[in-house]
């Protein structure tokens, strides 16, 4: 077509003409000419191409140009078919190497809606480009086959050509199968793309994800799919994806056989799957669909019982009616049996679950039994959880028991004393239940036979056998020194042996080391009621050389209170080598309790001055806190025994050499006093005020000052009440001293006095006395 050139166009023109082969000349040309209207540039463009017919700048802008101007025109404008033409001449001018032309090609088409011809330019765009490049091209196919007016054959021809090139893109591809309602071949599919190896979905989506869809597919269209393995997929699924979450698989399987009408082969689906769940979740599942499952059945047949017409009514079966029924009542009163099954697949060894299995089946004595034989061969002691493992034995041999087998029970116990158990108290209860069995069988020497076989001691030549073991020594090696038996055979020795084989059966025991400080105990009591003191005294003596503080008080104090009661006046020397013994072998803070019985079985059985000599020893035994209770009573009882002159030797030397605390030292101090001013000696009294002040701070025990300007207020004058305050000061001020300035301190006051101990001073006489010593 002719132009009209401006006079800006003339130097373009003449480049062009000048070297119509050169690429810039034009390219600058159709720049300067972005504002000309389209009829100017295409003709631009025109010319050009016929110069260059291999450029792609050129081919590529012109085309660009013209599906961008006719995008927005309808479809029946003639400009589409212009770009459209322009398209096949770019093509043929050996643009068919380009796949950005042919894309930009087959995207005009597909939005013109011609789809027979888009679906011609992809295919030629395939075989004109190499195939690394048809990644570029797939997905406008993809694109046509999922327009609305695609025929189904030609898309499904599509996407299976896209998965020849690309099987990632399976899902793609049973999609399209899914929405066109060609069930079994989207489920050909996926059974494919699950059995390859090989297979990576681009998706992400895991082979698990694809089972499962295949599995929802095969139940929810079990016509549409007939032919299929449908059960060999899933029970395959099952053990190799679905062992965890088996659930959802056992019911889509059944699902699939009851949508097919085979109900017998849906109710079997459902009870393998009840009975091979490994967790309460797929447990749950499948039972609920059960359950729904059988509603459903009893719902149809008695909806169709009511339709039955009354000449009809007497060829109805009636009999499936109830049968359905009877179905569902015994898959109710099934539901603990089945999930109980379910704990026990999940651990084998709980031994809690067992027994709630057997209480299960109370009513049923056959399968009770069978239970527990079931359980007794399945649990391994080793591995037992939730309860002891004996205790199946125990259950089983009582049941046999109640129902009359006594036989039975002692062939239930003699095998379980053959079990491995791994504690000896196991093995222990097992012998003791038989033994009160055989007691409620009125077997009593039967019982004792029974219990001093399990309590003898194995041979060496079995211990040697059980050593050589590998797998270590049984508990049968440990049963011998079972307390629990051990005490069951004294019982039955007490009720129906003799003495004799009572003593002998405490004495086994403390050489096996199995007494306890309550069966020494109890060893004594049974000599004592048997008129046999001095072999009770044995086993008391033998008790507390064998426990230590604190296990052997008792002992000691039943020792030494019996001991009192029978040989208290007859051997008194005795007693108190037996009380030294004691106080021996006493810990600290048990001295002061048996120097005190002590002290008060010299007051009742022995002299008042052997008494005194134990209150001193114990003075001086016990521990510094335990020694103001001993100086106590020590001051109590001589008082009673001896007088006041005997109690102000105890005060004295509580004071001054008793090792008593500080505190301690200050209430004896107060005390001694007390008892000088009840006998009107005050200086005395004074004295021991001072004494005390020594060590005595004003600032922590305000009471003793208080109580001293107490007693100078009564008992003073003018001049003791200055020294009393002189020495507070003194006493505040050394309170922050050094340490040796204390102990200096504390010094004077004791030689003070021991020399106003034996004679009466003044109050003045004190107060030179106390300068002289630097308390002033």
């Amino acid at each position: 077509m002719e132009i009209e050139v401006s006079a800006d166009d003339v130097a373009y023109e003449e480049d062009v003409l000048r070297d119509p082969f050169r690429l810039s000349g034009w390219l600058r040309y159709l720049s300067s000419l972005r504002a000309a209207p389209p009829a100017k540039r295409s003709a631009i463009y025109e010319r050009s191409l016929r110069a260059l017919p291999g450029s792609y700048k050129l081919w590529h802008a012109y085309l660009t140009e013209l599906a961008d101007a006719a995008r927005a025109l309808p479809v029946t404008h003639r400009a589409h078919a212009e770009a459209n033409a322009a398209f096949e001449r770019a093509l043929a001018a050996g643009m068919a190497r380009m796949p950005r032309v042919w894309h930009m090609y087959a995207s005009s088409l597909l939005d013109q809606r011609l789809l027979t011809r888009a679906r011609r330019a992809l295919d030629r765009a395939l075989r004109s480009l190499p195939v690394t490049q048809h990644h570029r091209v797939w997905p406008l196919l993809l694109r046509l086959a999922s327009l609305q007016g695609c025929p189904a054959e030609t898309a499904l021809a599509v996407h299976r050509r896209h998965l020849q090139f690309d099987p990632g893109h399976a899902e793609d591809l049973v999609a399209f199968l899914v929405s066109a309602g060609r069930w079994r071949d989207a489920a050909e599919h996926l059974a494919a793309a699950i059995n390859d190896d090989g297979f990576v979905s681009v998706k992400g989506t895991t082979k698990r994800q694809l089972l499962l869809d295949l599995c929802g597919l095969l139940a929810q269209h079990p016509e549409e799919v007939a032919g299929m393995p449908v059960d060999a997929i899933l029970r395959g699924g099952i053990r190799a994806f679905f062992r965890d979450e088996a659930g959802a698989l056992w019911t889509c399987l059944a699902g699939h056989y009851a949508r097919t009408g085979l109900h017998g082969k849906a109710r079997d689906v459902f009870e393998e799957g009840a009975t091979t769940a490994t967790n309460v979740k797929d447990f749950q599942m499948v039972f609920d669909a059960y359950l729904h499952f059988e509603h459903a059945l009893a719902a149809a047949e008695l909806g169709q019982a009511e339709t039955v017409d009354i000449q009809s009514f007497w060829l109805s079966d009636r009999d499936s009616t109830d049968l359905t029924m009877a179905r569902l009542e015994r898959l109710l009163e099934r539901r603990p049996e089945l999930l109980n099954g379910v704990l026990l697949r999940q651990n084998p060894h709980d031994v809690q679950a067992w027994h709630e299995r057997a209480k299960i089946f109370d009513k049923d004595p056959a399968r009770h039994a069978a239970t527990y034989v079931e359980a007794v061969r399945t649990v391994d002691p080793a591995k037992a959880t939730g309860k002891p493992p004996h205790t199946l034995w125990l259950a089983l041999a009582k049941m046999c028991e109640d129902r009359g087998r006594v036989e039975c029970a002692r062939d239930v116990f003699q095998r379980a004393t053959q079990a491995n158990f791994t504690a000896p108290d196991h093995l222990a209860a097992v012998y003791c239940e038989w033994a009160n069995m055989e007691l409620r069988q009125q077997n009593p020497e039967r019982v004792i036979d029974l219990i001093r076989q399990a309590t003898s001691e194995p041979s060496a030549e079995v211990r040697r056998r059980a050593a050589a073991a590998v797998s270590g020594e049984p508990v049968q090696m440990k049963l011998h020194r079972s307390l629990k038996l051990w005490i069951m055979y004294l019982d039955l020795t007490k009720t129906h042996g003799s003495l004799d084989s009572t003593c002998a059966v405490y004495d086994r025991m403390h050489d096996l080391g199995l007494a306890t400080p309550l069966l020494v105990l109890d060893h004594a009591t049974f000599l004592e009621d048997h008129q046999r003191f001095e072999d009770a005294f044995q086993v008391y003596e033998r008790g507390v050389k064998s426990f230590r503080h604190p296990h052997d008080e008792a002992i000691w104090e039943a020792y030494l209170t019996k001991f009192v009661q029978r040989h208290g006046r007859s051997r008194p020397e005795r007693v108190r080598d037996l009380f030294e013994g004691a106080v021996l072998q006493a810990p600290p803070e048990r001295k002061k309790a048996l120097y005190l019985k002590y002290a008060r079985f010299e007051e009742e059985f022995g002299l008042a001055g052997r008494a005194m000599k134990v209150y001193e020893d114990a003075a001086s035994a016990v521990p510094a806190g335990d020694r103001l209770g001993v100086y106590e009573v020590y001051v109590a009882r001589a008082t009673e025994l001896y007088g006041v002159l005997k109690a102000r030797d105890v005060y004295c030397q509580a004071i001054s050499g008793g090792g008593l605390p500080d505190k301690d030292a200050t209430t004896m101090c107060v005390r001694f006093a007390d008892l000088e001013i009840g006998l009107g000696e005050v200086a005395r009294a004074r004295a021991l005020y001072v004494y005390a002040a020594s060590f005595t701070d004003p600032d922590v025990h305000c009471e003793f000052w208080k109580r001293w300007n107490d007693f100078e207020l009564l008992h003073g004058d003018e001049s003791t009440f200055r020294e009393m305050l002189l020495v507070k000061r003194t006493a505040a001020a050394s309170a922050g001293a050094a340490v040796s300035e204390m102990d200096d301190f504390r010094a004077a006051p004791k030689r003070l006095l021991r020399a106003c101990a034996g004679q009466q001073l003044s109050g003045a006489s004190i107060a030179q006395q106390c300068k002289r010593t630097r308390l002033v």
